[in-house]
Parts: C-alpha cells; structure tokens; sequence
C-alpha cells in the first residue's frame, strides 16, 4: 500500500496534464474540479448509500437498481459519484434533484479521507469493478463497501495476480461481492476474497424495458460505440456492401462523440456523402455519423443489423444488449472479454456472429440483409436471451437492503489483509 501511494503521489503532475488535454476536446472535464480532490459541496447529503458508477454505461447499468433501493428505503439519502462527463450527464438526466451527485475522489489517501470525513457514508456500492485501494480499505474502515454487478476477465485477473498483497487486501475489505457470472466469482476467490462473500446474482444490464419491435425494409445498418481505426475498417465494410444494396445505409456511432467531426471527415475522403446526426437534413446520404449523446440505444432500432463496437480494437467489446432489446440480428470483433458471459448467450442462440475484418463485416451484415426471414429469427432469440436472464436488479436490491438494514454488516471488522 506504501508503494502504491507513493506511486500514485508522482503520478500527480501526469494526472493534471492528463485532465488538461482531455479538456480541451471536452471543457467539462475542467469542471468541479476541487470534487477530483475530495473538496466537496456543502449540500451533499451525510449518512447516505454511496454508489460510485465511473461512467455513463455504468451509471445507466445502475439506475434500475438505485431507483428500486430508493423505494424501498425512501427515507436514505443516495449519492451517485461519477469520473466522467458523459457519467455525470447520464446521472443528471436519469435521476435529475431525486439522488445527490459528485464528482469522486481521485484515490490519494488524503482525497479520499477528506471526502470521508464530510459524506460518513451508511454504505458504498462499487458498480462493476471499481477497486481503488484507498478508497475501499478506509471506507470499510466505519461503512461496509459492497461490489455489485461485478465482473472480471481473464486479463484483469492476471493484473491483479501481479500484485497479491495489495489486491487481497483490497477483495478483504469487501463485504460482499455480487458476480455477473460464476467465472468472474471463482477470480474474485482465486485472488483471495472469502468464498462466502463471493455471490452470483447475474447481470442487471439485462434488467431493461423492452421496446417495440418495428418491421423494415432493409435498408440501414448501424456501427454503435466504435474506436479507431474501427471507423476505417466500417467504412471498408460499407463500401463493399453498397456494391451489391446500392441503397443501403450506415449509421456510424462513435463512443466519444468528439471524434464524430473526425468520424465525418473519414466518410467524406471516401466518396460517401454523409453528414452529422445533428444536422437535421432531409437529403438522403450514405452515413449519417452520430453525435448527440445518449441516442444511441435508441438509434439501434432505427436499424436492421448492428455491429457492436470496442470489438475489432483492443477496447473489449460493448455491450451487446443494447440492440438485442429492439430484436435485431448482431456482428462483433473477436475482442470481447468485457461481455464474455454476455456474449457467449447470444452466441449460443445463434443471433451474434464474428467478424475479424472489413471483408468479413460485410460478408455478415449482408447475409441478415439478404434475408428477412434470418432477421426476424434472430431478432426474436435476440430478444429471448434478455428475457431469459431477467432478474438480476431484483436480487441485488434483496441483498442489499437485507444487508442495509442488518446493523452487524455496518459495524464488521475490517479485514487486514496479508
């Protein structure tokens, strides 16, 4: 832990340079800055449930579950901390003045003291898998820290393996962890979290409202939060498909939606008319590349076949249920260990397919355009494998308030570690 804080001293001047430059594309990251430093407002609510999302896919992960818990225990306040300004736009827009917001410490020992001392938080619940060493060992220290939703991948593991004595006290503090998946619950054990602390309940990102499914002609198809160069390698793929649809059109999605004027000019060099999601034209063009945040859920209904991005780069993949609620037919890179268990459902209802290329991108999206009777079978098992894995929200809302309402789990000893 000594090395570790003191590596993370150095790292202060890179840290700042670092919120520097990504404020220059993006000015929020600039804002509330004392908040990165554990300085926080005045009006945040004390004794709340902390539940700390990092992002905007976390934050959405989480709402279900937040918006249950609060109705269960209506008189606890909750606070949602974020790291980024796409999470905290997410969190403003799904919970507006009914859950308390901040920015989260970055974890120096003294940020995360400081936030401490002023939340005295009831609880913190990590979504996904958010182990900051200072921040787990001195919350535990007077409020249990819970990890819900929780997966880890091969390589994440391996990581952590490097660093034994550090991550084991980590997982120790923990007073319980809730897997996604039984994989996920056998690394956390492997690297020295208590078996009994270790649950599966699976994933919440299952848990959503299903839309209507609409019928049409097949005609667009959408890339969603893709990263360079899987813009290029898209674009390729499009290209080769209007030679046999002629008509047909993409829908390019960006996960920063920064890079979408970059995204445009891509398009353009390549003789593709194309224009932005914003610009509001009535005048049909090849792609119309997004750039209005938190639309791309719903973009994946506009289409008929989905490439899910983050899958052809070394990102790990997006997740996959995002289009599989409007029921349609889905293509990923080989790079999937952020939806392994995910993926591999999908797989299996035979509704996802692997691309490793250009050529193969467009071999796949060409077959479920080719065929509409293929897109409504896979749209259906698309749809069936969300439906099938429903009901993890409810079961991590069960333990948690169980465990909120034990006065034992708020006042167990806080394990050392080795």
């Amino acid at each position: 832990m000594f090395l570790y804080n003191l590596l993370l001293t150095l790292a202060l001047p890179w840290m700042w340079g670092r919120l520097w430059w990504k404020a220059r594309a993006e000015p929020e990251y600039a804002a509330r800055m004392p908040e990165r430093f554990g300085i926080l407002p005045s009006h945040l609510p004390k004794n709340a449930i902390w539940f700390h999302c990092v992002s905007a896919g976390e934050t959405i992960g989480a709402a279900p579950m937040i918006r249950e818990l609060h109705g269960r225990l209506p008189d606890v306040p909750i606070l949602v901390t974020t790291m980024t300004p796409a999470g905290a736009a997410r969190a403003r827009a799904l919970f507006g003045d009914a859950v308390a917001h901040c920015r989260a410490p970055y974890d120096f020992p003294w940020a995360v003291d400081r936030c401490l001392k002023q939340l005295r938080p009831r609880a913190l619940v990590l979504v996904e898998t958010e182990l900051w060493p200072n921040l787990v060992v001195r919350t535990a220290a007077t409020a249990p820290v819970f990890l819900i939703n929780a997966r880890l991948s091969a390589r994440s593991h391996a990581r952590y393996a490097i660093v034994p004595r550090l991550i084991g006290r980590v997982l120790g503090n923990l007073s319980a962890v809730l897997c996604q998946y039984e994989d996920s619950a056998e690394r956390f054990r492997d690297l020295g979290l208590p078996a009994p602390r270790a649950q599966v309940t699976g994933s919440v990102k299952f848990d959503v409202d299903l839309p209507p499914v609409f019928a049409k002609d097949a005609g667009v198809w959408i890339a969603g939060s893709t990263h360079p160069p899987e813009e290029e390698i898209v674009l390729d793929a499009h290209a080769r498909l209007r030679t046999r649809f002629p008509h047909l059109r993409l829908l390019l999605v960006p996960r920063h939606v920064t890079r979408a004027p970059a995204v445009l000019r891509l398009a353009t060099r390549r003789g593709l008319s194309a224009r932005l999601q914003s610009n509001a034209s009535e005048q049909p063009v090849d792609v119309v590349v997004g750039d209005v945040m938190g639309t791309l859920g719903g973009l994946y209904g506009e289409a008929d076949v989905a490439f899910l991005g983050g899958s052809l780069d070394d990102t790990g993949g997006h997740n996959p249920i995002e289009a599989a609620v409007h029921g349609r037919p889905m293509v990923m890179g080989p790079e999937r260990r952020n939806f392994e268990e995910v993926c591999r459902r999908f797989e299996d209802a035979g509704c996802l397919h692997l691309a490793r290329n250009a050529e193969e991108l467009a071999d796949a999206v060409a077959e479920c355009i080719a065929d509409p009777g293929r897109r409504q079978r896979e749209g259906a098992a698309a749809r069936q494998v969300v439906m099938d894995n429903a009901g993890a929200t409810r079961r991590t809302v069960d333990a948690l308030r169980g465990w909120l309402t034990d006065t034992d789990a708020r006042t167990s000893p806080v394990f050392e570690g080795p």
